[in-house]
């Protein structure tokens, strides 16, 4: 038992101030990416409803390929492929430079794509549940179209994709555990490394899986939180 407190312990002795440092960078993560995935999602929802066919079909496209590759192979190809294309580019321009992507920000394109594919889809779906006679009553009083949209639809769209929402954050916490392999110090590295070093495999993966868990029930409790004060609001569609 004084062994494995001392393994869990803060300060050189232990590998407590590495696994904090991994819990925040998987937060700080997933927190990043959320915006730039839910912005993109929105986006790529209300191209999909386009009547511009080049529109629509760009869209379709960039959801059925990020939503069919694998998460792990989009990463490489992130992180891997905008290094090479900068290279690439700056070689063309005449500036030949060594360019390294921070795996932070490689992690951030890589996962918030993947959740924009998903998130346009639920998206979708929420605008679809609208029914068209509120986008009329908009124009009937007047409203432009941006204002109708502020004002009457996004309101309802967000009570109505909130649960599919929330879903998604919880495999985006998930899948923060992929750009370990790209070397980014989150909370499933970082007990690696403690485990390879400490021989203490099952106690190390045995606390990323608890950390796991617990960001989750703290998101389920925060997502919970949101919808019952959306129910409040009393927006009805």
């Amino acid at each position: 038992m004084e062994h494995t407190l001392s393994l869990l312990s803060f300060g050189p002795d232990g590998w407590g101030d590495q696994i904090a440092t991994g819990v925040l960078v998987t937060m700080g993560l997933a927190i990043c990416t959320l915006p730039f995935g839910l912005v993109a999602g929105f986006f790529l929802a209300l191209a999909k409803q386009s009547n511009e066919k080049a529109l629509k079909s760009a869209a379709e496209i960039y959801t059925t390929v990020f939503r069919g590759l694998p998460e792990l192979l989009t990463l490489f190809l992130v992180y891997f492929g905008l290094q090479i294309g900068l290279r690439q580019l700056l070689i063309f321009l005449g500036v030949p430079a060594e360019v390294e992507i921070n795996s932070f920000v490689a992690g951030m394109i890589a996962l918030g794509v993947v959740f924009s594919a998903f998130s346009s889809e639920v998206f979708l779906s929420a605008f679809r549940a609208i029914p068209a006679g509120q986008y009329e009553g908009g124009h009937a009083l007047g409203l432009s179209k941006a204002q109708t949209m502020y004002k009457i639809i996004l309101p309802q769209l967000i009570r109505i994709a909130l649960p599919g929402l929330g879903n998604l954050w919880m495999i985006l916490l998930k899948e923060t555990a992929l750009v370990s392999v790209i070397g980014l110090p989150d909370i499933l590295r970082q007990a690696g490394i403690a485990a390879r070093v400490s021989k203490e495999a099952f106690l190390f993966f045995g606390i990323a899986c608890l950390l796991f868990l617990v960001l989750a029930i703290l998101s389920s409790m925060v997502i919970r939180a949101i919808e019952q004060q959306v129910e409040k609001s009393g927006i009805r569609t």
